[in-house]
């Protein structure tokens, strides 16, 4: 596998995990439980982390192997950039917020279609 393959592997494990770890926090808040009543809470905020991390990693890795960050970012990346600040934050907001966790559970799938349209057709 070409470390292009490598990269993309990367970015869509952590875009799995990092769903993964969105929906269980949604899900438990959605259910009335709390920050504190949360047992797993260091676990899955762990793996929101990660995930975050790894995203970044293999979605820029790919960047690089494409040479498409010569000479500036192209305004798709920012878009996307903007997507994922967006989950990174709804890890959190969501605890403080029970109102945001049941609309996360729509967003989600919503945010993940428009991230990957904007991969895939590259506007701007």
């Amino acid at each position: 596998m070409d470390r292009y393959g490598i990269y993309r592997q990367l970015h869509l494990g952590g875009l799995f995990a990092l769903f993964m770890a969105l929906g269980a926090i949604a899900l438990h808040v959605v259910n009335g439980g709390t920050r504190a009543s949360n047992t797993g809470r260091k676990l899955i905020a762990s793996l929101h982390g990660i995930a975050l991390f790894i995203v970044l990693l293999g979605g820029f890795g790919m960047l690089a192997r494409l040479k498409l960050a010569e000479g500036g970012l192209p305004t798709w990346i920012y878009l996307k950039l903007a997507i994922w600040g967006v989950m990174a934050a709804m890890g959190g907001l969501m605890y403080r917020s029970p109102k945001v966790a049941r609309w996360m559970l729509v967003a989600l799938p919503v945010l993940g279609g428009i991230a990957s349209y904007i991969a895939v057709t590259k506007p701007g």
